[in-house]
């Protein structure tokens, strides 16, 4: 478990320390309407590079909002224990800690409409103006949910001939909204890398505090 969360703790400090970079390293008008953009030169290479695709943005939108189909399925779930066994604490405790996953990505996805760190490098079609970019929202939601299912799948498929496929599925997915987002060009490089690091950030914290419930749950069925 301590691995783990020093793995967590290590994304979590390479997200603050490429927030330091962007505001103040090679800090350049290179955004739509002279928005400032940090590590100029890189995000506007590597954009220039791909451009804007509107296929791969929209199967990155659509791969995204499906993933809001895996949090249903275990918020149905997680209801459907509760009307059974009529206590909250009789819940899995897999799927609350699931459900305070939920709410805490929630609030950084919120926390980070307010706090611009860099602006995207386009004006979307049915936008008004420049928008943050800075993570990426969409990237760091659908590849939480995803890899949360990943995680789970070992707990509720243990031993299933399902288990390795559907986790295939979920490794696939994450793969093709990380790279679809950047090339679709609606992100800079470091809105993506910003997300994998809140990422990794969520799903190690995520799996130590599994790994602490199944411990505990152990120790508990030992004394029993």
């Amino acid at each position: 478990m301590s691995k783990r969360l020093a793995a967590s703790g290590f994304c979590l400090l390479l997200f603050f320390v490429l927030i330091v970079l962007l505001k103040t390293v090679d800090v350049a008008a290179i955004g739509p309407e002279g928005t400032s953009v940090g590590l100029s030169h890189l995000n506007g290479a590597v954009h220039a590079l791909f451009g804007f695709s509107p296929l791969w943005y929209k199967v990155t939108e659509i791969l995204g909002y499906a993933s809001f189909l895996v949090v249903a399925f275990f918020a149905l779930a997680g209801l459907w224990q509760l009307i059974r066994r009529r206590s909250l604490r009789k819940v899995d405790s897999a799927i609350l800690t699931l459900g305070a996953l939920f709410v805490l990505v929630l609030a950084i996805y919120f926390l980070f409409k307010h706090v611009v760190v860099n602006w995207r490098p386009m004006i979307m079609p049915d936008g008004e103006g420049p928008e943050p970019s800075f993570p990426s929202s969409h990237t760091m939601l659908a590849c939480t949910i995803y890899g949360a299912a990943f995680l789970l799948l070992n707990r509720y498929l243990r031993g299933s001939p399902l288990r390795l496929p559907l986790q295939l599925m979920c490794a696939v997915l994450i793969d093709v909204i990380v790279v679809g987002r950047l090339v679709s060009g609606v992100h800079w490089l470091t809105d993506i890398l910003g997300s994998v690091f809140l990422c990794g950030f969520l799903l190690c914290l995520f799996s130590a505090v599994l790994m602490a419930l199944e411990q505990l749950s152990s120790a508990q069925h030992g004394k029993g």
